[in-house]
């Protein structure tokens, strides 16, 4: 069992932030690795890359966005309970050297994934610039964790309600047109991921992303997180999660992201139902 020590909730309730107990997998986690975690017997396994470790403490950050049945149950969950499993540290962990000025740019919940990684390449010497986005100020997460990996940092939301008025790929944009970048890491939803390929492309600039693959074992045996890389073939969580942004078929991805969503449906509408009883009995 993994207890979790403490909870807080996120962007208006949407996002939840648990600090667990996991002191081995504290222990050997890297930025970019992720876990694979159930909440009891009868529950799903989902993957979440770590958002932070701390091996002193013995603890991995796990942030989450409410999206599914899994992901309500587990927005239940409070402090001094556990999750049944979880397994990891998972996945390759991102090669951090020093090598200049790097970007990094998230989006949603993919700013947790990319909050240590941003951190490591500061760490390592770089030149690191922040760049976060969300719809609006309500939605923003990490914003302060973010601000300190990074050497420079900037904000922008949708509707102008925080920092830059705009999308991030804008900031990005502007970046690459005023001085050198070394390397660009995105990480967020796929349609984000994409365009933020689209961008660093027409500037020739190495480009990292992380994939949020649906994943059933998490050891490269039953082939369900599978991508297309270049023409190749690779499961996400062995030989990823992070990859070359312009090789990826993020059209392809995401059409295997959508390939359950009628089961989803049907899966938090059960859920839905059974809360609703329990709540008037």
């Amino acid at each position: 069992m993994f207890k979790i020590l403490s909870r807080r909730e996120m962007a208006q309730g949407t996002v939840v932030e648990n600090v667990i107990e996991a002191p081995q997998i504290a222990k050997k986690a890297k930025p970019g690795q992720f876990v694979i975690l159930r909440v009891n017997e009868t529950g799903e396994r989902i993957p979440l890359t770590m958002a932070n470790t701390d091996p002193e403490r013995g603890t991995i950050t796990l942030i989450y966005q409410i999206v599914g049945k899994t992901t309500s149950l587990m927005k239940t969950l409070q402090v001094g309970d556990a999750f049944m499993d979880i397994a990891g540290p998972l996945g390759k962990p991102t090669h951090i050297d020093n090598i200049g000025t790097v970007v990094c740019i998230g989006g949603g919940t993919g700013v947790a994934v990319l909050h240590p990684i941003t951190r490591g390449f500061k760490e390592m010497g770089n030149k690191v610039i922040g760049i976060i986005g969300a719809r609006n100020k309500e939605l923003l997460i990490m914003e302060d964790e973010m601000k300190a990996a990074s050497t420079e940092f900037e904000v922008c939301t949708d509707d102008g309600s925080c920092g830059y008025h705009g999308f991030g790929t804008d900031l990005l944009k502007k970046r690459l047109e005023s001085e050198k970048v070394d390397l660009v890491v995105g990480i967020g939803p796929v349609p984000m991921m994409k365009f933020v390929c689209s961008v660093t492309k027409q500037y020739d600039v190495p480009t990292l992303v992380s994939l949020n693959a649906i994943m059933v074992d998490g050891t490269g045996m039953c082939g369900c997180c599978r991508v297309s890389v270049g023409g190749d073939t690779k499961f996400a969580c062995v030989d990823g999660p992070e990859f070359d942004g312009h090789k990826v078929d993020f059209d392809g991805l995401s059409q295997r992201l959508a390939g359950y969503m009628a089961e989803e449906k049907v899966s938090m509408d059960r859920f839905t139902a059974s809360c609703n009883c329990s709540c008037k009995e």
